[in-house]
């Protein structure tokens, strides 16, 4: 989910419960990540993180999972971002790789494990190298597989070798990071995706998610293909700034970008619309 900003910039936690009830109500999403990279988590602060997992589950808390993303580069200040969002009524976390030190795998092992052991939430790990700089290696992912409270994977990883192997050899759900390749990971044993067109085409990717899930790759099939346009369109550039666009073109506006994003432009926002016109949302 974006995070709305008023506009003095500062959090807007009446658009967020807004943005929150459209997006499990109108768009069916059964669930709501906050304080992702969609949500500008590198520039909202601690307390703005803790007062939107607060704003969202008092919203939807009731009908729709609500995970907090909590990962930083430093693992103390992880811990303290994951017992907040626990305090704040987060139903699970969502955790980066440490980013920019890029630490070896027993490194990457530990971050996770320790914040594992200082909660009480599940734990969904997020594996995207092309921003971490470090990728979660499959003999990583099983080790800390182990521990009861690591149950997820957000794969961004484009590895489906190795994301099957680590399906086949663990319980660890996993959810595509990447929409457009939701269907492919599908086929080799994941269960959904945390999207960012899901903005606008939650109810078309539940429709796929199901008819692959009850057996009838058919119709998956005709709606992966009808929704790639956005799948794809929607990170033509940085993919809040265009949410954040769409959103706008759909009379929903949650406001600016905190730099040092910028708004998209006419040509952004025109290709954006044309993708959106082709997925028939």
């Amino acid at each position: 989910m974006v995070t709305p900003f008023a506009h003095d910039g500062s959090l807007d936690v009446g658009k967020a419960q807004e943005l929150a009830r459209y997006l499990v109500d109108e768009q069916s999403n059964d669930g709501l990540v906050i304080s992702g990279t969609t949500g500008e988590a590198p520039t909202t602060t601690d307390q703005e993180k803790s007062a939107l997992v607060r704003a969202v589950v008092e919203a939807v808390g009731d009908r729709a999972q609500v995970v907090a993303g909590v990962g930083t580069f430093s693992t103390e200040h992880t811990i303290a971002l994951a017992r907040a969002a626990e305090e704040a009524g987060a139903s699970g976390l969502l955790v980066v790789t440490p980013y920019y030190s890029k630490p070896p795998q027993r490194g990457v092992q530990a971050h996770f494990l320790t914040v594992a052991d200082s909660c009480g939430l599940p734990i969904m790990l997020y594996d995207i190298p092309h921003r971490a700089g470090t990728a979660i290696a499959p003999e990583t992912m099983l080790a800390v597989a182990e521990h009861p409270r690591i149950v997820a994977v957000k794969d961004a990883k484009g590895d489906l070798l190795a994301s099957s192997y680590v399906m086949a050899n663990s319980e660890l759900a996993f959810y595509s990071g990447e929409d457009a390749l939701t269907l492919s990971l599908m086929a080799v044993g994941a269960v959904g995706l945390v999207g960012t067109s899901t903005h606008f085409t939650g109810q078309v990717v539940a429709r796929m998610i199901d008819a692959f899930a009850g057996g009838d790759p058919v119709t998956a099939l005709r709606l992966h293909r009808q929704l790639s346009p956005l799948f794809t369109g929607i990170f033509a550039t940085q993919g809040c700034i265009l949410v954040k666009a769409g959103l706008e073109l759909r009379g929903r506006s949650v406001g600016g970008l905190r730099e040092p994003l910028p708004a998209a432009t006419a040509d952004e926002v025109k290709a954006l619309q044309a993708a959106m016109t082709a997925a028939g949302v």
